[in-house]
């Protein structure tokens, strides 16, 4: 059963929130310790760790493909490393899959694995689960809430239902927002298992929420597509800004409510997200 199959909304309005990056400072610690240093060792590309670690954290982090899934970010590297590096067996494999349109995870790629047997795939998979392995092991000083997230999300549930739309590992969610009492202001948990953020935003919509009463709260561009591919409003969390973006959310939440967030206040907030992250 889903969790959508036993979901009742109590607001005309819907917040819906990311985790790593956004309402959570674990995106930078699990890219540099986790994600990249998992895939160097997967594909022994020690040689060429120094650089290729570099370029793995712009890809993730401080681009405009920031907050990408793990496994089209994984495509993206691992292309770069076989046309500058050294050659990657069976790329093509890992590139058809993510370009399939298939909900790119652990439970899909594993179906991949059975359908096809290709090698990159079940080392695909295997990155994938050293990396939620590894994600558990990081010191838990480093998987700590942004300044002002508890609240913003506090003001958010005073008002509207509160929803994760994450592209991270359920697990890992649960375990981060129950430890720092996030989830006491959240009303449903949408991630990595459940589909794109655009699919879950489409899904919350079925509710009956007007697209004009939904917002999402985000920090990458991917976040805004998936509120654009659904017609509803877009706020950033600005990379190296976030505390400053999370003070700010109140006064988007009363532009929100008075029917004035669309428009030129919409449009300043994409610019300014733009901007800080290069677009």
């Amino acid at each position: 059963m889903s969790v959508l199959d036993t979901y009742t909304n109590h607001h005309d309005y819907l917040v819906c929130v990311d985790s790593d990056g956004c309402a959570m400072d674990t995106m930078d610690c699990k890219h540099i310790h986790c994600f990249g240093p998992c895939m160097v060792a997967e594909w022994h590309l020690e040689q060429w760790s120094e650089p290729i670690l570099a370029r793995w954290n712009d890809i993730n982090l401080y681009s405009m493909t920031r907050g990408i899934n793990r496994f089209k970010g994984l495509n993206i590297m691992l292309t770069e490393v076989n046309e500058k590096y050294t050659p990657v067996e069976n790329l093509q494999d890992l590139t058809a899959w993510v370009n399939s349109g298939a909900a790119p995870s652990n439970d899909a790629i594993q179906k991949a694995i059975d359908e096809t047997g290709s090698p990159i795939l079940k080392k695909a998979l295997s990155w994938s689960k050293a990396v939620n392995a590894a994600i558990v092991a990081l010191p838990e000083e480093l998987k700590r809430p942004f300044p002002g997230a508890k609240e913003g999300l506090a003001a958010a549930s005073a008002f509207a239902d509160v929803a994760i739309v994450s592209s991270a590992n359920r697990d890992a969610v649960v375990e981060e927002w129950t430890k720092f009492q996030l989830m006491d202001h959240v009303d449903i948990m949408l991630a990595q298992d459940m589909g794109s953020k655009a699919h879950c935003i489409s899904e919350m919509l079925k509710f009956g929420y007007d697209p004009d009463k939904v917002l999402m709260v985000g920090d990458a561009p991917g976040d805004q597509d998936a509120a654009q591919q659904n017609h509803v409003h877009y706020y950033p969390i600005l990379v190296r800004h976030e505390a400053e973006s999370w003070a700010e959310i109140p006064e988007a939440f009363a532009k929100l409510q008075a029917g004035q967030y669309g428009g030129a206040v919409e449009a300043a907030y994409a610019a300014k997200f733009l901007h800080n992250l290069g677009g």
